[in-house]
């Protein structure tokens, strides 16, 4: 069986650099030479581990397909684009059967969800790629199945902090208000703090000056009514590898399912990922 084609969308963004310089190294990928990219970009192509990467404009996107059709729908797309972007690029996957894995936070997740149920493909939609991370969210959402209503009379409070560029809220953050929700917490998604500010995160949360440019630090504090009783659940990411390293396995675990048939119009989370089922 030969490597798996992937087209790694995004760049020259950070995270979509990353994940193709680790697809280069991994001899069950392929990173073929083309990423769609935003209107604002200028250069036509992007330069990674020596590898020339053509860059295609939204208003080139037809042409493009048109001239690489059967390469592109034999491919995986990772999608690593802007926020603003998801929603259009889902459809866009879906209506020319490319099978994709999701990694960029933002967008309408239930209408992206219901593109691909619709669709001839399957896809990983995720909020977060960090497999850890996705494992602690899953404990929490045992604890809110398993003991609803455990923080009755709790507050919260849920502080996130990424690099300047990150346009959004964090979805780790957003993802967790429904669980939390189900544990007994007045929370909703605009009572999430987010820090942007790299003073800030260096001096006072301790943020290291080499990762102020990519990091992905996340606290949530829970308080009795009383105020005699407090628990905070922590997890701090330096660098964007952990994502990148997630990612891939989402591209490994698709490419399985595609194989096993199980499409179209299903979509897989990192929980199923990490359950390899």
């Amino acid at each position: 069986m030969g490597a798996i084609k992937i087209i790694i969308n995004g760049l020259p963004g950070k995270m979509a650099q990353l994940v193709t310089e680790v697809a280069m190294n991994d001899n069950r990928l392929e990173v073929i030479p083309f990423s769609l990219t935003g209107p604002e970009i200028e250069e036509e192509s992007f330069i990674v581990k020596n590898k020339r990467i053509d860059l295609i404009k939204p208003d080139q996107r037809s042409n493009f397909l048109s001239t690489n059709n059967k390469l592109i729908t034999s491919t995986i797309a990772v999608d690593y684009t802007h926020p603003t972007a998801v929603d259009l690029n889902s459809k866009w996957y879906c209506d020319n059967n490319i099978n994709f894995v999701l990694g960029t936070t933002g967008g309408d997740r239930t209408s992206m969800i219901e593109y691909v149920k619709q669709s001839e493909i399957c896809a990983v939609i995720a909020p977060n790629m960090g497999k850890q991370i996705v494992g602690f969210q899953a404990m929490l959402e045992y604890a809110s199945k398993t003991f609803p209503g455990l923080f009755d009379g709790y507050s919260i409070e849920i502080r996130e902090s990424h690099q300047s560029g990150k346009a959004d809220t964090s979805g780790t953050a957003k993802s967790l208000i429904p669980v939390f929700q189900k544990l007994g917490l007045s929370v909703q998604e605009n009572d999430i703090f987010m820090e942007r500010n790299p003073k800030i995160q260096n001096k006072q949360l301790g943020v290291p000056k080499d990762f102020l440019e990519g990091h992905a630090w996340h606290t949530y504090s829970l308080v009795s009514e009383d105020q005699t009783v407090s628990f905070q659940f922590t997890h701090n990411v330096n660098g964007r590898l952990t994502y990148a390293l997630g990612t891939l396995d989402a591209v490994i675990y698709l490419h399985r399912k595609i194989l096993e048939g199980n499409y179209p119009g299903h979509v897989y989370s990192m929980i199923d990922v990490l359950k390899g089922k």
